[in-house]
């Protein structure tokens, strides 16, 4: 074993090249890294050359995909083989999960002594979860970013999982209270189809709620790829919506809102964690949308997961409907929803803290470092 682990890792979106990043910047602490594979703005901070644009991952739903769908497998088989070609002590392949499973069911055929893991379990637990035993041929691992997932990995069979938590839990602060008054949080999503589903919906909420008492302001935080277009775009929006970038700001916000209004996805957790009250919406496409009732999916948001009852409002669409929106998020504003949330967010700040008694939070840099050690 050389003295200098060597480190592919692959992300898809902005969340998962922060967990990456994050996971890079653990290691460091421990052994010397050199890394390699797909990221961001954050894996490029920490020494990543990205072999190609992250964002060419960053797809949701049929109506996305398809359209892509020869250009992913090309990139699929181009990772696959820039992996067995250089040969890494680990692969660490980041959320993204379809395009991940063909990654590594190609270098598990190719390369089967290269250990790959699987960062971000798939939400078998919502829907097939068959499929988590047809992750244990091509994955040595799963590390879990949330607490219930490997007990149930366990239940049906699936790969050794080990909860390792979230980083945003270590990033951003839980403030003591909700304001009384403050900005509105808009987060329409980091994909382009997520763009041009939600903003139309999140400009009715600003026209109809820039009055509202408790509310200062807007603020709308995104990747600092898409901030000229999302600037474009909200540039003739009844009110002044302020663009922002980048993690502290985004966490500078969330200290100070009122309320988020927020596509379902990774942020949603990142407001319970910084106790940002919300209430969540997702515009789906017909694929999605199909299987949200093939497998009678109970809750979309991830607090609501975690804690298995409806804390937070979902506003769940096949077809943009501002006005549902613009409602529920009025009725947070003057009903007092927030102080409940608020509570309920305590809860999930220290189960994603701690994990559970049976499955403890462990640094996921010791578990790369585990299948590094045992490498032949």
């Amino acid at each position: 074993m050389s003295p200098e682990l060597r480190l592919f890792v692959l992300a898809g979106e902005p969340s998962g090249d922060r967990i990456g990043a994050d996971l890079v910047n653990r290691l460091r602490e421990r052994v010397a890294v050199d890394v390699s594979g797909v990221g961001g703005d954050a894996l490029a901070a920490v020494g990543i050359k990205s072999l190609f644009d992250m964002n060419e991952l960053s797809v949701m739903g049929w109506a996305d995909v398809l359209p892509r769908l020869p250009k992913l497998l090309w990139r699929a088989r181009q990772v696959a083989k820039a992996i067995v070609r250089t040969r890494p002590d680990v692969v660490v392949l980041v959320d993204a999960q379809v395009f991940s499973s063909i990654v590594a069911k190609q270098v598990c055929k190719a390369a089967p002594d290269i250990p790959v893991l699987l960062c971000v379990a798939p939400a078998v637990w919502a829907w097939k979860p068959e499929r988590a035993q047809h992750l244990k041929p091509h994955f040595r691992e799963v590390m879990a970013v949330l607490p219930f997932e490997p007990a149930f990995m366990r239940s049906v069979d699936g790969p050794e999982t080990h909860y390792v938590g979230h980083p945003a839990a270590s990033a951003l602060a839980f403030r003591s209270a909700v304001p009384e008054r403050g900005p509105m949080l808009l987060l329409p999503g980091s994909r382009d189809g997520e763009l041009r589903r939600h903003l139309p919906m999140m400009r009715a909420v600003v026209e109809n709620l820039a009055s509202h008492p408790r509310i200062s302001g807007f603020v709308l935080p995104t990747p600092r790829r898409l901030e000229a277009t999302v600037k474009e775009r909200v540039t003739d929006w009844p009110a002044k919506v302020e663009v922002i970038t980048g993690e502290e700001r985004k966490a500078a916000a969330m200290a100070s809102a009122v309320v988020a209004v927020a596509a379902t996805g990774t942020v949603t957790l990142e407001l319970a964690l910084a106790g940002v009250p919300m209430v969540t919406t997702y515009v789906a496409d017909k694929g999605q949308a199909r299987l949200w009732v093939r497998f009678k999916v109970k809750y979309a948001s991830l607090p609501n997961i975690l804690l298995d009852r409806p804390l937070v409002p979902e506003i769940l669409q096949l077809e943009p409907d501002a006005d549902a929106l613009v409602s529920a998020v009025r009725s947070h504003l003057d009903d007092g929803e927030g102080l409940a949330q608020f509570e309920g967010f305590k809860t999930i700040r220290k189960m994603m803290e701690d994990g559970t008694d049976e499955d403890p939070r462990v640094n996921p840099a010791e578990r790369v470092l585990h299948h590094w050690h045992d490498a032949p």
